[in-house]
């Protein structure tokens, strides 16, 4: 029998400006662990993504990405604090309670990309 174990799936973000994306993230709080070839390794404790100086015309305003949280509320507090709104120019929801049974807001990032960032409710 095989060992079909999976470590880790990432997504490759998309980026319209690569130095400004790097620079955004780096600014939310994520590290980015390594960088070569036109694309970025970041990591937010055990969850990862790799940005990449590359986007096709309307992509990156049709990606979502998705984060899952345990605080949500601290998340928004986070995201407020760190200044990425006013300093990109990027737009932010407010916290909704949605009907599916999650508690979340959305961020775009300076490429458009939309990032969805929730907690599962009762």
């Amino acid at each position: 029998m095989s060992n079909l174990h999976i470590t880790e799936i990432k997504a490759f973000v998309p980026s319209k400006d690569f130095a400004l994306s790097k620079q955004f993230y780096i600014d939310m709080g994520f590290t980015m662990a390594s960088e070569g070839g036109g694309v970025a390794y970041f990591h937010f404790g055990g969850v990862s993504f790799l940005l990449q100086d590359y986007c096709t015309e309307g992509f990156a305003e049709n990606f979502m990405m998705h984060i899952l949280v345990d605080d949500v509320e601290a998340w928004w507090r986070h995201i407020e604090d760190s200044g990425v709104v006013k300093k990109y120019a990027v737009k932010i929801w407010p916290l909704e309670t949605q009907s599916w049974g999650m508690r979340d807001f959305c961020l775009t990032d300076p490429s458009g990309v939309l990032w969805r960032i929730g907690q599962n409710v009762d």
